[in-house]
Parts: C-alpha cells; sequence; structure tokens
C-alpha cells in the first residue's frame, strides 16, 4: 500500500517552494484574499520566525497571477480575476547588513534588476528617485497598479 506523506515545510519561507513540494500548509489563502481586497493600510508586524517571509511570498504568488499554486485552497475559490501585476519584492534577508554599504549594495543591485525590466532614466540618482521612476514606468507599460 502506497503513502502519500506531505513534509513538514521546516526551514521552507517560500510559498511557490512550500507548494511545489507538497508540503504541509495551513490555508491561511482567505485572510490573505480579505487583506488584498479591502481599501485599509496595514502594518504588519511580528517577531522573528513567524512567517513574514511566507507572508510576503503568498502575496507575492497572487499578484503574479499563479493560481496553480493556489488549487485546493480558499483563494482558487474566492479570485475570479487572477490578474498579473508588476510586483517590486525587495528581500532584506539576503545578508547581515552591518554597514550602511551593505544596505546600498542590496538595494542598488535590487534596482539595477527591475532596471532591466521597466527602464531607467539617466536623471533618477538616488535609490528613491530610482525606484520611483521604476514603479512609475511599471504603470505606464502595463497599466496595473504596481506592488511593492
Amino acid at each position: 500500500m502506497e503513502e502519500n506523506y506531505r513534509r513538514y515545510p521546516i526551514g521552507i519561507q517560500n510559498f511557490e517552494q512550500l507548494r511545489n513540494r507538497n508540503c504541509v500548509y495551513v490555508d491561511k489563502t482567505e485572510l490573505v484574499y480579505r487583506l488584498v481586497n479591502t481599501d485599509s493600510v496595514y502594518f504588519l508586524s511580528r517577531p522573528r520566525r513567524f512567517g513574514k517571509s511566507l507572508l510576503v511570498s503568498t502575496l507575492e504568488a497572487y499578484f503574479q497571477g499563479k493560481k496553480e499554486l493556489f488549487k485546493g485552497l480558499a483563494m482558487e475559490r474566492l479570485e475570479k480575476d487572477w490578474n498579473v501585476y508588476p510586483v517590486f519584492h525587495i528581500d532584506f534577508s539576503l545578508t547581515k547588513y552591518t554597514t550602511l554599504f551593505d544596505l546600498q549594495e542590496q538595494l542598488n543591485l535590487f534596482l539595477l534588476r527591475c532596471e532591466k525590466v521597466y527602464g531607467a532614466e539617466k536623471e533618477e540618482k538616488t535609490p528613491a528617485a530610482r525606484l520611483q521612476g521604476m514603479i512609475r514606468r511599471a504603470y505606464e507599460q502595463t497599466g496595473l497598479p504596481v506592488v511593492v
């Protein structure tokens, strides 16, 4: 008799990996759906190791329209449109940031990757100006709100 075992997602903080590896997942996608379909601003503060990265990657998959990842979850029956939005996911877990240079370097690498997709303007010199320009160009190119 063949049994279908599902692994616990120890150390997996990415929704797509979790779903593709058939790991145990407690379905919170109805809450995610309600969160993104309200006109309120939320500040989500959670302690270390409490699912922030998993929540952000779930939101990223949702806004990228990855419908197949939500098969069998509440989001599958709730969402009807499955639009694909431009998503800028800034991941601050990539280094320790012991110096200001570390932060600036990671931010610059993120901006460079996005500028390859949405272009850059030479007058945009500061990280804030570059990000603002990318958000504007992404919106102009897609006609859809940008998710940061």
